[in-house]
């Protein structure tokens, strides 16, 4: 069992996920800038794009995942400290 790689690939996800969300909110304001059903292609690739408005998302769920306590910066986590506490861990 290593916990260690866990927690390392736990916090790798999380950083990722944020990245993530930074560009997709610049992606989303570039996208309203060059307009809805425009076209675009990348000179290096070929690859043609287009803006749409989506008919839906698709929505996946993990057989496994995790839950944490908050960051320091946040509001809540989505473990609570109670049960984290009642589990044995001490909180900062």
């Amino acid at each position: 069992m290593n916990k260690q790689k866990f927690i390392e690939l736990a916090k790798k996800y999380e950083q990722l996920s944020d990245e993530l969300s930074l560009v997709r909110e610049e992606l989303n304001k570039e996208m309203l800038a060059v307009g809805l059903n425009e076209f675009a292609q990348d000179p290096e690739t070929g690859i043609v794009y287009q803006v749409v408005k989506p008919t839906g998302t698709y929505i996946s769920f993990r057989e496994i995942d995790y839950i944490r306590t908050k960051k320091s910066d946040e509001r809540a986590g989505s473990l609570s400290a109670v049960k984290a506490q009642a589990a044995g861990f001490t909180l900062k």
